[in-house]
């Protein structure tokens, strides 16, 4: 008995489970440009993108998404496999291309972007926080923070909220 699992619609139980040969077959026909072979690659790996995806749950992302993401990075596994080139089986390409996928994803769609910049300037106002209170004994103010960095009061205060998790979009 296969246990139920729906995602994005697709009963996970009913996938069909390509074997080695027949992959090489259809990774073959499908480079020659025969779209069913294509869609019978994609549709006989989705098993191996939901064991791709099931490393990243527990990060507060819809698993739909994820599942959409890694088909998204297994279709360019398949696109891209040169089974001549690469002497090894598709499933050890497409893992890694399918994860890269997921964790560009998870990188590039968090709730709240903070530039490369803010997160350093507020790493460094934390670091100047931390020797002024090692330093004088006491929490130092955001202008003393401000005034060591050598940078205005409102970019200190700026960098520290921008870092800081949001609690609600709202």
């Amino acid at each position: 008995m296969q246990c139920k699992v729906e995602i994005c619609g697709v009963n996970t139980a009913k996938l069909p489970v390509l074997k080695n040969e027949e992959t090489k077959e259809l990774l073959k026909k499908s480079r020659a440009g025969d779209t069913a072979a294509r869609e019978t690659l994609i549709s006989g790996n989705l098993r191996l993108v939901l064991s791709v995806i099931q490393k990243f749950t527990g990060r507060g992302e819809n698993m739909d998404d994820l599942f959409q993401v890694g088909c998204i990075g297994l279709i360019k596994a398949i696109d891209n496999f040169d089974s001549e080139a690469h002497d090894v089986r598709f499933s050890t390409y497409g893992v890694p291309m399918i994860a890269g996928e997921v964790r560009r994803y998870l990188r590039d769609h968090g709730m709240v972007r903070v530039s490369r910049s803010m997160r350093d300037t507020a790493y460094k106002a934390m670091q100047t926080k931390e020797q002024l209170t090692n330093k004088n004994l006491r929490e130092p103010t955001v202008a003393e923070i401000a005034k060591e960095m050598g940078c205005p009061k409102e970019d200190v205060v700026l960098a520290l909220e921008a870092i800081v998790e949001p609690a609600s979009l709202q």
